[in-house]
């Protein structure tokens, strides 16, 4: 068989949620949006080992593939050309100070080359290219925005959160990035008139460290990890989704979120694009300024309501289905300059 494209479909333990979600949607959606094209997954293997950096170029070479998308930073060193490579975020390299030693070397010897060897890097939001052409020395011109997308029947059809007190809801892991305790320290001090909880998703820190932000009748309500179902109706269940990370790819949640019909508070340093315009938006840093967010939000004032309508319509067009069909293009484009 032919194979235009031979895909990168491993979900290995270091990939994140939204990581899993774009290889999976890629298979799932290619299919319908790109009939033209013959894509092969390629299965199994973990990163950094025998298989990925020995194993996979060899399968991939008897493949002979026309094209090889990898859908993360893992990689063989000794990548068959041409391909092109997913960059879901440059945070390793930002805040290296949250990250060890061996992040920063895997960076400078394996992921950098890599980059510089693409055909072209793919990435989900417009502030990655500025990142790519800064730490990894690729250039504009071959970098390719492909934002990630969302069900729409999810959106449409997912039940809503049951809960004894409304709250506020935050979904990822739980490193230092993600900058929660700025979250936690601005809803513990919250007015105790306003009654709100906070849920957390995700993983990272033992929940006993987060007992202490308690105050009077709110709770913190600490989940792990849920299925896309549950999450689907705690974005509908919430009274807000606040996203306070230092740095973002994309940010998957505030998308979801934003076309469940939740008002979206977010970092600036973190929002896509795609929501930007219609999230409220805070430093990462200001406690007081994430604070005064939640307060506003929680008396559910005509102003929100209104950011709530803008910007699920604003999102509307970003599904998984034109997810699929900007990544096909970028396909082509190589491609056809193949030929």
């Amino acid at each position: 068989m032919n194979v235009d494209v031979a895909l990168d479909v491993r979900l290995t333990r270091r990939m994140s949620f939204g990581m899993r979600a774009y290889a999976t949607r890629l298979v799932e959606y290619l299919p319908r949006v790109a009939p033209d094209l013959t894509v092969a997954p390629l299965h199994g293997g973990a990163n950094l080992g025998f298989d990925e950096q020995i194993l996979m170029p060899l399968r991939i070479a008897r493949m002979r593939p026309r094209l090889t998308h990898y859908t993360t930073i893992f990689a063989p060193l000794l990548a068959p050309r041409p391909y092109i490579m997913m960059i879901h975020d440059l945070i390793h390299v930002i805040y290296p100070e949250l990250h060890g030693p061996g992040v920063a070397l895997y960076y400078a010897t394996v992921a950098r080359p890599l980059a510089q060897r693409a055909r072209f890097l793919v990435m989900g939001d417009e502030r990655t290219v500025d990142q790519c052409e800064r730490y990894l020395g690729v250039p504009r011109e071959r970098c390719r925005v492909t934002p990630l997308g969302y069900d729409p029947a999810r959106a449409a059809e997912t039940a809503v959160e049951r809960a004894a007190r409304p709250y506020f809801l935050y979904s990822g892991n739980l490193r230092p990035h993600k900058n929660v305790a700025t979250l936690l320290a601005a809803w513990s001090s919250l007015p105790p008139e306003i009654e709100v909880d906070l849920y957390l998703t995700g993983t990272g820190e033992h929940p006993a460290h987060f007992a202490r932000f308690e105050r009077g009748k709110r709770k913190l309500v600490e989940l792990g990890t849920v299925s896309e179902e549950r999450l689907w109706q705690l974005y509908r269940g919430a009274l807000a989704y606040v996203h306070p990370a230092l740095a973002e790819g994309f940010g998957l949640p505030m998308l979801e979120a934003m076309a469940a019909g939740t008002p979206v508070i977010a970092a600036r340093e973190c929002v896509s694009s795609v929501v930007r315009d219609d999230a409220a938006l805070f430093d990462a840093r200001d406690t007081e300024a994430l604070r005064a967010l939640l307060a506003d939000a929680a008396q559910g004032s005509p102003a929100w309501r209104e950011r709530t309508a803008r910007g699920k319509e604003r999102v509307r067009p970003y599904t998984w289905e034109r997810f699929a069909m900007s990544t096909a293009e970028v396909y082509r484009e190589v491609l056809e300059g193949s030929r």
